[in-house]
This record gives C-alpha cells, sequence and structure tokens, in this order.
C-alpha cells in the first residue's frame, strides 16, 4: 500500500524549536520525528511514499532524500501555499493510483498499520480513520462510532460543553482514491473540516478503527517533553538509540563519559557526545549529539539538541536547549524553559520558568529573565475565559499586555478598519483603553472612543455603524482589584472562539502588523452616539402606552454609566421615577455580594415606603436587571424570565420564536406554547445565546441571571431596554407585577458544581454517553438526559476544573435528587478511572 507523509507543518505552538525548521524535523531523541513515522510505514509493508511539504521544504528534501536510508521510495510534492489537508494530498493525487494510507509526519505512534489497513477493507470502508482514547480530547478532533465502527459524528477542537467522548482523530487514515473527485484542486480543503462531514452528510461508508498502540501528537512543549518520557518508560515499541546500559542508560556509539559521572535513568546520551568528569545527569536527560558537558553541569528532565556546550555549574531543568547553543558557566535554565539555536547565556545568567528564548538572541552575564525576549510570559492557562480576558489590575492586566493584546486583535483585521472602544469609570480602565488604542493605532485600525459608557451602546454603534468590531473594558462587577477586557464581533456579539484563538496565536508569537508612518490608525471621539442610541431606544417602544399608565418606579443605577443615558429618556415616559445612586463613581464601579443584598433590601423598602407600581436594579454595566415588584418583594431571576417570555408572548406583534438555555425550566416551553409561539433552546454560553439573536425568526432571549435580548432592537444583552419593555407589557397587561408573578406556573430546579480533573472531562463525558444510551439524549451543550419527570443537564465548565451538573423535576425534592445522583455518578467515573 502507498502513503502520503504531512509533513508541510510550521509547528507554530512548539515555536521557537521550529523557528527555523520544519514541525517534523523536530528531534525525538536525537531523530527526527518523521525518521520514526518512514520506518513505521516500511515495517508495515509501505515502501512507495511521498511526502507533502510546504515550510522549509528544503530542510527534509536535504536529510531525507530519496528514502535509501530506510529502504524506501520517498517522493516529495511541494505546496506554494497552505492547502490544508486534503487539499495537500490532492496535489499528490497523481502518485496515488489505489488505496492508500496517510500519516502525519509530525506526530509519534507505533500503532499496527497493517491491522488498520485489514480493518478498512474487512468494512469495505471509503474512509477509515485510526481513533485513540486520550485524556484531554479538547485539542483534537472527536470521533463518535457505532458500535460496528462506523462513524455517527464529527466534532473539530471542541469546547468542554461539546466533548461528547475521549475518543479522537488521531490524523491517520486509509482512503480509496474515490474521495479526490471530492477535493477541489489548488483550493485549501482540511480532511477533518471539510471532506469527512461532507462524506458523512452523503451516507459514504466512513468507519473508525480503535488503536491499541502508543499515539502523542507533539503539538506544543509539554507534549513534546511527555513524548521522551514515554519513550524513556517504555511506554511504546519505538527503542531509544545507543547501547542499553544498566538503569536504563542508552550511550550512543563515540560517546565519551567520563566513569565518575553521576547518573540516574533513564538517559540518553547521544553519539560522540563529551560528559566530563563531575557532570550529573538525572533522570529523563537527553543529551544530543556532539554535546560537550563540562564538570559540576547538571540537567534533570531536559533535552539538549546535536552541537551545544553546557559550561561548568550549569544547571538545567525541565527545559530544551536548542541546536548550537553556548550556555555559559553557571548559567541557571528553570522549567519550562526554551532556548533557540545559536544562542548564547551569559555567565551566572538565570533564565526563570517558561520563558522563551528566541534563536540567535544573547543573554548578558549575570542577567536574570523573567519574560521572554521577544515576547510576554503566558501567566494564564489561557487568555480568553467565560468573561473575556480578565485577571489582576497591574499584575494580570498590564498596560504591556494591553498593548500587545490590541497589536494582536488589530493584526486579525484589514488596516484602515474601525472598531469602538469603551471603558467604565475607573481609573484603570481608562489606562488600559488607553493603552490598547495605541496598539490598535500602530496595526492601522481607526478607532471610536466612547469614553464612559455601557458595553450595551458599544454594541448598539457596532451594530449600526461602519465600525467591524469592539472593545469594553471594566473593572469585574464583584472584584474591585480585578478587570475584564471584552471583544464584540461586527455584530456586537461576543468574538467566536476562532477569533480568540488567533489573538492568542499572534499575542504569544508577537507576530503583529506594524505599518507605515502615514497608514497609523486615528482616533475619533463620536460626539452624537449616545442620541442615536437613545432615538433607537424610543423607536422601540410604545411610548404613548407607557405615558398614559403614568408610572411609578425606582430605579437603582449602580453607579453605571446608565446614569448618564437615562433619565433623558424618563423625561419623555411621563413616569415619576426615584433615583438612586445615579451617578457615576469610580470607586463604586463593583460590588460585593454582601453589598448587593443589601441595595437589593434597600430599594425593596423603598418601593414599598413610596408604594411604587415596581422598583428595578440596573447592574453598573448596563447590562443586567434585578427586579422588585409593587409589594416590595425580589422576583427570582427564574420568576422574572417567565414573567417577561409570559409578557413578551402575549403584547409582542407576530410569530416569533423564543431561546433560552438549556438550563432554563420546562415551564418556558409550557407558557410560549400557550401563545403558539416555538422555544429554541441553546448552549448555556453568552455567546450562543447572542448567536439566537440574529435569528430574524427569534423575537426574545432570556437568560436566568437577569440578561435579557430584544433582538429587534439589539442582539446583546441591555437594562434600559429590558426596563421600558417591561413597563410597555405592564402597561399592556393592567395588572399588578405581583399579581403576574404570582399567576406563573410552579417549577422545581436544581444545581450543584463537583470537581473534576481536566484530564478526566473527556472520560466522565464517555462514560455518561454510555449509560444514557437507551435515554433521550441531547448533545447541544454537555449531556442532557431527559426523563418522564423532567431532565438533567452534565456540563464541563471550560474555565475551571469543574463539572456543573443541573436539574428540573416535578417537585424540589425529586430536582435535588436528580442533581446528587448524578454527582455521585461523576465522582464515582473519576475515582474508577475508566
Amino acid at each position: 500500500m502507498r502513503a502520503v507523509v504531512m509533513a508541510g507543518g510550521e509547528g507554530t505552538r512548539l515555536r521557537p524549536l521550529t523557528s527555523n525548521q520544519p514541525k517534523p524535523m523536530v528531534p525525538i531523541l536525537n531523530r527526527p520525528v518523521m525518521d520514526y513515522i518512514l520506518d513505521l510505514l516500511r515495517e508495515h509493508g509501505s515502501t512507495d511514499v511521498v511526502a507533502t511539504l510546504q515550510f522549509l521544504p528544503q530542510l527534509i528534501k536535504n536529510y531525507f532524500g530519496k528514502g535509501a536510508d530506510h529502504s524506501i521510495n520517498l517522493n516529495y510534492s511541494i505546496e506554494d501555499f497552505p492547502l490544508g489537508t486534503a487539499g495537500s494530498v490532492k496535489e499528490a493525487e497523481n502518485f496515488l493510483d489505489e488505496t492508500f494510507l496517510v500519516i502525519s509526519g509530525d506526530a509519534l505512534t507505533d500503532f499496527d498499520l497493517t491491522s488498520l489497513m485489514d480493518f478498512h477493507k474487512r468494512k469495505g470502508a471509503m474512509v477509515t480513520i485510526a481513533l485513540k482514547r486520550v485524556e484531554n480530547p479538547l485539542e483534537f478532533g472527536v470521533v463518535i462510532t457505532e458500535e460496528s465502527g462506523q462513524i455517527e459524528r464529527f466534532l473539530e477542537k471542541p469546547t468542554w460543553g461539546q466533548v461528547f467522548s475521549d475518543t479522537v482523530n488521531t490524523g491517520i487514515y486509509v482512503l480509496e482514491t474515490e474521495i479526490f473527485k471530492y477535493v477541489p484542486k489548488g483550493e485549501p480543503f482540511d480532511f477533518s473540516k471539510d471532506l469527512f462531514p461532507m462524506l458523512l452528510e452523503k451516507g459514504a461508508p466512513l468507519y473508525g478503527c480503535i488503536m491499541d498502540g502508543y499515539w502523542c501528537d507533539i503539538g506544543n512543549f509539554e507534549q513534546y517533553m511527555q513524548a521522551h518520557r514515554d519513550i524513556l518508560d517504555l511506554k511504546s515499541k519505538i527503542h531509544p538509540p545507543g547501547i542499553r546500559m544498566r538503569d536504563n542508560v542508552w550511550i550512543g556509539d563515540g560517546a565519551d563519559v567520563d566513569l565518575s559521572v553521576d547518573i540516574s535513568g533513564p538517559v540518553v546520551i547521544g553519539q560522540n557526545a563529551k560528559i566530563e568528569a563531575g557532570a550529573e545527569l538525572d533522570e529523563y536527560s537527553i543529551i544530543g549529539n556532539n554535546v560537550v558537558m563540562m564538570s559540576k553541569a547538571h540537567t534533570h528532565r531536559s533535552i539538549v539538541w546535536d552541537n551545544s556546550y553546557l559550561g561548568p555549574h550549569s544547571h538545567i531543568h525541565g527545559a530544551v536547549v536548542g541546536k548550537n547553543c553556548d550556555i555559559k558557566t553557571g548559567v541557571r535554565i528553570e522549567q519550562g524553559v526554551v532556548v533557540g539555536d545559536d544562542s548564547v547565556m551569559g555567565e551566572n545568567a538565570v533564565i526563570n520558568h517558561d520563558v522563551k528564548i528566541y534563536p540567535f538572541k544573547r543573554v548578558d552575564e549575570g542577567a536574570v529573565i523573567n519574560s521572554n525576549l521577544i515576547w510576554e510570559s503566558r501567566g494564564m492557562r489561557s487568555l480568553f475565559g467565560a468573561k473575556g480576558i480578565s485577571g489582576l489590575i497591574n499584575i494580570d492586566i498590564t498596560v504591556d499586555l494591553a498593548m500587545k493584546l490590541a497589536m494582536a486583535y488589530g493584526t486579525t483585521l484589514k488596516k484602515d478598519s474601525s472598531i469602538v472602544v469603551s471603558q467604565d469609570a475607573s481609573r484603570a480602565s481608562r489606562m488600559i483603553k488607553r493603552a490598547m488604542i495605541a496598539g490598535l493605532n500602530s496595526t492601522g485600525i481607526n478607532t471610536s472612543d466612547l469614553r464612559i459608557t455601557s458595553a450595551s451602546i458599544n454594541r448598539f454603534l457596532i451594530q449600526t455603524g461602519q465600525e467591524v468590531g469592539g472593545i469594553h473594558i471594566r473593572t469585574s462587577p464583584f472584584d474591585q482589584q480585578s478587570m475584564e477586557i471584552h471583544f464584540f464581533d461586527s455584530n456586537g456579539l461576543d468574538i467566536k472562539e476562532g477569533l480568540q484563538r488567533d489573538i492568542e496565536k499572534y499575542y504569544y508569537r508577537q507576530d503583529y502588523r506594524r505599518v507605515f508612518y502615514n497608514q497609523i490608525g486615528e482616533t475619533k471621539f463620536p460626539q452624537r452616539s449616545i442620541e442615536a442610541y437613545r432615538s433607537a431606544i424610543l423607536k422601540a417602544i410604545d411610548i404613548e402606552k407607557i405615558q398614559q399608565r403614568r408610572f411609578k418606579v425606582i430605579v437603582d443605577y449602580a453607579f453605571g454609566s446608565t446614569a448618564l443615558t437615562m433619565p433623558h429618556l424618563l423625561e419623555k415616559l411621563n413616569c415619576d421615577v426615584v433615583g438612586l445612586n445615579a451617578y457615576t463613581s469610580e470607586s463604586r464601579t463593583t460590588i460585593s455580594p454582601e453589598q448587593l443584598g443589601a441595595a437589593i433590601q434597600q430599594l425593596s423598602r423603598i418601593v414599598d415606603t413610596f408604594k411604587a407600581d415596581f422598583g428595578i436594579m440596573i447592574d453598573s454595566g448596563g447590562e443586567k436587571v434585578t427586579i422588585v415588584d409593587d409589594r416590595g418583594r425580589d422576583v427570582s431571576f427564574n420568576d422574572a424570565l417567565h414573567l417577561l417570555i409570559y409578557l413578551t408572548c402575549q403584547f409582542e406583534r407576530g410569530m416569533g420564536k423564543i431561546a433560552v438555555p438549556l438550563t432554563a425550566s420546562s415551564i418556558v416551553d409550557e407558557i410560549a406554547g400557550s401563545f403558539g409561539r416555538d422555544v429554541i433552546r441553546t448552549k448555556v454560553s453568552t455567546r450562543a445565546m447572542m448567536e439566537a439573536a440574529l435569528d430574524s425568526s427569534v423575537m426574545f432571549i432570556g437568560a436566568q441571571a437577569g440578561g435579557y435580548i430584544f433582538p429587534r432592537f439589539l442582539p446583546a444583552y441591555d437594562g434600559i431596554i429590558t426596563f421600558f419593555k417591561l413597563m410597555e407589557y405592564l402597561a399592556a397587561a393592567g395588572r399588578p407585577l405581583s399579581e403576574l408573578v404570582a399567576s406563573m406556573p410552579s417549577y422545581y430546579l436544581a444545581h450543584k458544581n463537583t470537581f473534576c480533573p481536566w484530564d478526566k472531562k473527556g472520560l466522565v463525558m464517555r462514560k455518561l454517553l454510555e449509560i444514557a444510551k437507551d435515554q433521550e439524549v441531547e448533545m447541544i451543550d454537555g449531556i442532557r438526559i431527559c426523563n418522564k419527570s423532567g431532565w438533567a443537564l452534565v456540563l464541563p465548565d471550560p474555565g475551571e476544573p469543574l463539572v456543573r451538573v443541573y436539574a428540573e423535576g416535578s417537585s424540589q425534592r425529586n430536582a435535588d435528587y436528580e442533581v446528587d445522583r448524578f454527582v455521585s455518578t461523576v465522582n464515582e467515573i473519576i475515582e474508577s478511572g475508566e
């Protein structure tokens, strides 16, 4: 059988290891990773091989030549620009006139390819994918199969809420030539994103074969280190090079190791290396070919590439040192450090944890390096989380980070594009906003600075103007030491995960666009932005109906920017209004849970004292609301959601749909159904609910934390439109708010969180899916299992080592029982480990 080795990868996540060589040339135990792949192919009878190349192709061609060293016939297909996995194989179509195998040139495996080929033939498949069960499936394509192996579903690089299995696509395929008629020539086209979903939809025979051997996708630094440890621990059939001595020490030909050297295996010492007396090599040290290691030099869990020099008293712990490096006397290189090729570390320099030093750099004597010479250190597991980018002010979120982050964002946009920028009232937000404006301008992006305003107005101006996105900076609602940076797309919605990854990519690589002096972006200060927003608000409500009702309301502005916007609107609505905290204050932009409780109690007392129709608190961000009825009682978020759905269904014209998250009560369906309206269930994330607002058939979206969307006005949360729509509906209903709330049906919801290690989340979701195979299951977000009395939802948290469990039952006892039952099941799966 012929084979294709995909060897065009740049390996951007492995930089600086891949700064000046393609990823397949990265050494594993002193040999390029592609070396092992070619050996594996020859072992299983594939001697006619073509390698698809794109990034620095000549380095691979020079090293492997025509394949004589591997006793194979090696050809090459070179792309002028990246064509994706399927597109690159399409370029080699002339070489492939029979069933063929495709394998990545930058992953490490010892799979039994012969058994994979036999499986393919036995099943009569058009496509067979080699599958592997892994602990963390987030970075891979998840594949769900039937018992026969036929593929049911693909999910490419899922979030935790989409992980339904820990069985992933390894990028190893057996294919029939028939697939080429579905792959366009000369265009980017991917197997897992494009071709396989298309074939699945057409009903083609696609199969997955779960493999038992070793497989490691060497996608990042941690996986690169792990691959070495796995081989040295003999977890694979790949043999370390050299002669095996006692204590699992392998020594290459020509190596000169002094007898006094202290070695604790497993250790690999390359060919012609020289290890002087007094040196120390602790476990998992890999010393490259021709490396010189001087007296008292010490390595531990580290990899030193070929031709490098380790000076006396140098210490390298948990790091990688590239080729031709000069590590002078007394240098300390700590955990997670990568030193690029041809770099020089001056005497007694200290390179602290996780620093990345790119090739051809020099560190002065005695210098202490705490951050990358070019980039900032990572600091966080991921830049983006559920709250945008967040962290401690001037510690995690610094001016330097903000400027570089904005440059990364600007690099993803077309030059001369414009975005909207806004902030809350805090000086910290103003500081960060100014840094971000400078970063955006440096990449040729224009900015419209709204200064102090709500995120809702920012989103509104994006939707109604020419801007292609936006940034809103605010201190965290419940922590005055923390800050949040939110990015919006061209619809005013939170940006998608794909754009988040692009921003992170440019940020970590510091691969920013820098424009010429005459292309630097400009900053404008729109003069009539708030007036445009106010005008649109008034057009979106029935002013006359509200005026006739003459409401008496108590409004708590929570010291937010709505205090600058709403009083002018209320003047036109003929309302008697008592305003609380009706000014912006930089010291009051956050509120503790205790202060929030006290503020709601105060609002309740004032509503009761003034005999108001109702009270409302709009959070300092201007997006979410808390409602108090005419009797001074706090209306719970779920009650408020049910009420607004009832009122919207009754008084909005047309037959629009209602959208709510999966965690909302089935009472929503009952209420909407009584008016003949359909309900759409969305993922739990804010982004998902906002996306639902882009559907023209949806007229209302409601969350369970006080956030409501009226998409005919804005596809995002907005506290002001929620307030005004509530008045419009109450005026039409002609009934007190307390009476309407009391008329809503009863419901019983429960919710608990339980700890779940990151590496067990995929296992938990797979096992739960197996347990629930005979029940009605929804997999919109997490796993939602339905029964006669209600449902239970198990949802992995995307930002914390948690699983969130929700349930609805026929009684509160029943709902609590279901939550406890699934929490116990999750814990049992974690404890059993299988």
